[in-house]
């Protein structure tokens, strides 16, 4: 008869889909999926800091950024609104003329009606006032919404010159500015040696300006060969008056007012400023 067989139980086999657990190779009991929660949730707080600390940061950088773009904005309107028709020339305004005519001047810039004022052009501004010999120099003032003002500085006329052509009104730089037949009314006559280009043109330009409106009015004639010999004449007496050069002529100016105060032309035939520390009459 044979033994009987060990009565043994055979051992428990796992089931194929029941999954592992993790956290049974870990001793202290946490797994991969917590480290990695843990993992994520101290980013979240890090970016919770972040935020925290640089809010004020934010803030300002948001509101410089809305500065910058509201002045954006404010300039593009500006310049928009500028050089559009809301900014055209409607009147052309001339200041400053005495001699010249004024009107005549609007009228020659009428070519500028319509333009937006930023985009007057001034080289044709230009080329319709260098047209007109009185005026030496000119600035343009733009007055919004509509209005072009030009401001003229007249040339100064100092006499005629005579020449085949008449007598030709000039100013102290030789520019010719009328031709009549006769010398220009209230206008000296010019008699220099050279021209309007010598030293003797230039000393006398020099000496009719020094001169005080009264005094300038009763000169009818300049003379000079050279520099260093101008000579006036008083029309209505005839009395001349020698400057010799145009040094000083200021103070001899002055010198000269003096002495015709004391004695009146009508008495006198000459007044002789050349050394003005020893005025001589006669």
């Amino acid at each position: 008869m044979t033994a009987p067989e060990a009565l043994t139980a055979p051992p428990t086999a796992r089931p194929a889909d029941v999954e592992r657990d993790e956290s049974e190779d870990d001793p202290t009991g946490i797994g991969v999926r917590d480290v990695w929660a843990a993992a994520r949730a101290r980013r979240r707080a890090l970016r919770a800091e972040v935020r925290r600390f640089t809010v004020r940061q934010r803030r300002r950088r948001m509101l410089w950024g809305g500065t910058l773009a509201a002045l954006l904005l404010l300039v593009l309107g500006t310049l928009g609104a500028a050089y559009s028709p809301l900014f055209a020339v409607e009147q052309v305004s001339v200041v400053g003329t005495s001699t010249l005519d004024a009107g005549a001047v609007e009228a020659a810039l009428a070519g500028q009606i319509g333009t937006p004022l930023p985009l007057v052009d001034s080289s044709s501004v230009k080329a319709v006032l260098v047209t007109f010999p009185l005026v030496e120099s000119y600035t343009l003032e733009a007055r919004p919404p509509h209005e072009l003002v030009v401001r003229i500085v007249e040339r100064t006329p100092i006499g005629s010159i005579q020449s085949a052509a008449g007598y030709t009104l000039v100013d102290a730089a030789g520019v010719a500015l009328s031709t009549t037949p006769e010398p220009a009314a209230g206008h000296p006559v010019i008699v220099a040696t050279g021209g309007v280009g010598s030293d003797a043109f230039d000393a006398i330009g020099t000496v009719f300006r020094s001169l005080p409106d009264d005094i300038r009015g009763q000169v009818t004639q300049m003379t000079a060969t050279t520099a260093n010999d101008v000579t006036l004449t008083l029309g209505g007496t005839g009395t001349e008056v020698v400057w010799g050069n145009a040094d000083d002529s200021a103070y001899k100016a002055v010198v000269l007012a003096k002495a015709m105060t004391a004695r009146p032309p009508d008495g006198v035939s000459s007044y002789d400023v050349s050394s003005p520390n020893a005025v001589v009459m006669r």
